[in-house]
Order: structure tokens, then C-alpha cells, then sequence
């Protein structure tokens, strides 16, 4: 199944109208907060590396209103779900769903914010478990509406630090700031290349005329909440420790050479120096890719691509049979420039180049193949580059 990625007003309009049908009235803002790709840079992140991301047309739309007492009401649209509790007693839910949610209510008040209750209807379109950052999305959606709907007058980058926070405290997900400041930051027709240790960023035109973002959806579903992700961040900090002993003046894996991980880490532990060496040559990788998109090196930035991928897939063993079967298969096909598996692993999408008149017939040769090879139906979306969080409405 093909889908193109659109601007979904309706979704939008059916969650207004669930709002006014649970809470009543029209005094409410209506905020959009989209999902993301990650052109380059997987897991280079919570390392203080670089990261290549770009916010999509694929979005959480959420409709909140004020209440006068200090109650918080939830609604689920898609999961048709509800929630109830206080702001002054945040705990988890036992649902999951409205942690995302709970988590940036309490983060706001470690910022001294005084949240009070609000209704909230909330519902989107990122295909759950693809990679694509639905629950940053909720985050950020969450922080945007109640800075607005309360008058908190936080920064982008503030909301996007404590929605973070809300996923490492209250969720219990040690996510890097990636997938939120993508989500916050995104800016139509172009991706960011985002320094994670100083939240530098630069942004560089993406319109490359033709060639479109493919997604694969493996129909795999992965949890970032799995242990495998947290033992990955550890292993990498243990990596870094090693290191230290002779060099204390690093910090992270960002100040790390391949030639330290090689002294210091492969004699005393070979699994852990092929997980540090991934996040090296992947920010080695990161930094020539937005260097070929200057030059206009399209090729070349598709080589980048397929480097990361047997990089995640061999060193970092984050992939999974089906993602690594995908970007087999569009390996050499006519029009496709580059692919990898993107997001957290363990499933979800690859990410591809594709040029635009081959993308019917790479689905139509991979879809059967991929169905009678895996016994999974085959996914396909056809993205587009979007702008990041923002209202909809105002409170009216």
C-alpha cells in the first residue's frame, strides 16, 4: 500500500469536533506538532554527535482548553481512550498512552510554570512503531499548547529540553534530543543538521528536484522503551570510560578518535568498541553527507546512506532481518540513490531516495517479494519536508 504523506486538515477537523462533542464550547486551541525523518546521524545523538532530521508531513494535532479546576482530562482520538486526573498529583497512568502527556505537565512545573487543569483531545496520522517519533510529536505538541494556552512565554528550545526530559523522567525512554527538536524546529523543503552537544543547528535546502523520501514501513513494531536501546546508551558510556583513563579531558564519544577506541577499548572489550566505532564513522559519515548536499553530490549522498545502514546493522546490531532485507532489495535498483533503516531500530521504516518515475515499479517488485519473504505486508509512504510545531487556531 502506497500512501503520499498530505496535509491532513480533516484529521485536524475530526479532532475540533471530538473536543466540542466531550468538553463543549469553542474556547480552544488546536496545535499540529509533526513526526520526523533522520536523513543521517542514527543514535549519534545522546552521544553529542551530529544528526541529520527534517520534521514531515505526518502529525499529532491536538485541541486543549482550559479548565477552572485542577483536574486534566485526556482523550485519545485514535485509541477512542480517556484519561483522568490531577496536576497536582502526576503519576503513571498504567495506560502509557497519557504519560507523553503527564510527563511535560510535570517538567513545566520543575520550571516553576503553574500548570493548571485543561481538557485535551488529541489524535494523528505517524504510523505507530515506523521510527517516525509519534511520542516526541505528543511532547511537543503538549509543551506548545499549554506554553499558549497558560502564557508561559517559553522559548522553541526550552519546550523542546523539557519534553525531552518528560520522555527520560517520566517515561522512562533515555532518548537524545533528536526527535523533539525535529519536531519543534522543522522548516519546509529543508533538513538540520543539528549539533547535539552545543543545539547548534544549520539548515540546508532540501528541494533536490525529482527525487522524493520513500519510507518502507517493515510492519515490524518496536518499542524504544525496550532495554536494548537504554544497554546501547550504556554501552557507549562505558566506551567513553575507557577512554577517560588516559584521556580525561573527554566528555563524550563526540571527542573520541577511531584511534583511541582502538587503543584504549578494543583489547579490553571488542563488543563495546564496535558499538563506540559505529557512532564515530557515523558522525564521520554525517559531516561529508552535508557536504555532498552542497556540492550537490546526490550520488555521493547516497552512498552515505547505505554506509549507515551496515554501520547500524553489523557494528550497532539495531536493525532486524526485515529492515536489512529492505535496503537489500532497493541496493543497485534503477532510480534509487541511497536507503537505510532509520529511527531506533528493531524495526520500523527504511528511508530511501528514490527518484520520483521509479517509485511505482521498485513497490511493485519489492512489496510481493517482501510478503513472500517475510510474510508481512509492505508499507510505502511518499514524504514530504514540513514545517514544526505550530498553532492552528488560536483560543477563540
Amino acid at each position: 500500500m502506497t500512501l503520499t504523506m498530505q496535509t491532513t486538515s480533516s484529521l485536524a477537523l475530526r479532532v475540533q469536533e471530538k473536543f466540542q462533542d466531550v468538553f463543549g464550547g469553542r474556547d480552544h486551541l488546536t496545535v499540529r506538532s509533526p513526526g520526523r525523518v533522520n536523513l543521517i546521524g542514527e543514535h549519534t545523538d545522546y552521544n553529542h554527535g551530529f544528526v541529520l532530521p527534517a520534521a514531515i508531513n505526518k502529525a499529532v494535532y491536538m485541541a486543549v482548553s482550559r479548565r477552572a479546576d485542577d483536574e486534566l482530562h485526556l482523550v485519545s482520538f485514535d485509541l477512542d481512550r480517556s484519561y483522568t486526573g490531577s496536576v497536582k498529583r502526576l503519576e503513571p497512568s498504567g495506560y502509557h498512552w497519557p504519560d507523553y502527556i503527564l510527563g511535560v505537565v510535570q517538567q513545566l512545573q520543575a520550571l516553576g510554570k503553574p500548570v493548571g487543569g485543561f481538557n485535551c483531545v488529541f489524535g494523528g496520522d505517524i504510523p505507530l512503531g515506523s521510527g517516525m517519533s509519534s511520542s516526541a510529536a505528543l511532547e511537543c505538541a503538549t509543551a506548545f499548547a499549554l506554553n499558549q494556552l497558560f502564557g508561559f512565554d517559553l522559548d522553541p528550545m526550552t519546550m523542546v529540553k523539557l519534553s525531552q526530559k518528560a520522555e527520560n523522567v517520566f517515561v522512562g525512554v533515555q532518548c537524545g534530543i533528536m526527535d523533539q527538536f525535529a519536531s519543534m524546529f522543522g522548516r519546509k523543503d529543508h533538513v538540520i543538521r543539528l549539533d547535539c552537544q552545543s543545539l547548534e543547528y544549520t539548515y540546508f535546502p532540501f528541494k533536490t528536484e525529482g527525487i522524493r523520501i520513500v519510507l518502507l514501513d517493515s510492519n515490524v513494531k518496536h518499542s524504544l522503551a525496550s532495554s536494548e536501546y537504554n544497554t546501547r546508551r550504556q554501552q557507549c558510556e562505558a566506551g567513553v570510560r575507557l577512554v577517560q583513563q588516559q584521556h580525561p579531558e573527554v566528555r563524550s564519544l563526540r571527542d573520541v578518535s577511531l584511534e583511541q577506541l582502538q587503543a584504549y577499548v578494543a583489547p579490553v572489550d571488542e563488543l563495546i568498541y564496535r558499538r563506540c566505532s559505529y557512532v564515530v564513522e557515523e558522525n564521520a559519515r554525517l559531516q561529508s553527507a552535508t557536504a555532498d548536499l552542497l556540492r550537490g553530490d546526490i550520488a555521493a549522498f547516497g552512498r552515505e546512506l547505505y554506509g549507515s545502514h551496515e554501520g547500524l546493522s553489523k557494528k550497532y546490531e539495531v536493525s532486524c532481518p526485515e529492515l536489512d532485507f529492505l535496503v537489500g532489495q532497493v541496493r543497485g535498483q534503477q532510480g534509487v540513490i541511497g536507503g537505510r533503516m532509520m529511527g531506533g531500530g528493531f524495526g520500523g521504516c527504511t528511508i530511501n531516495l528514490v527518484e520520483e518515475e521509479a517509485i511505482d515499479a521498485l513497490v511493485e517488485r519489492i512489496a510481493p517479494l517482501y510478503r513472500k519473504t517475510m510474510n508481512k505486508e509492505l508499507k510505502v509512504y511518499i514524504g514530504q519536508i514540513e514545517n514544526g510545531t505550530s498553532a492552528l487556531t488560536d483560543l477563540r
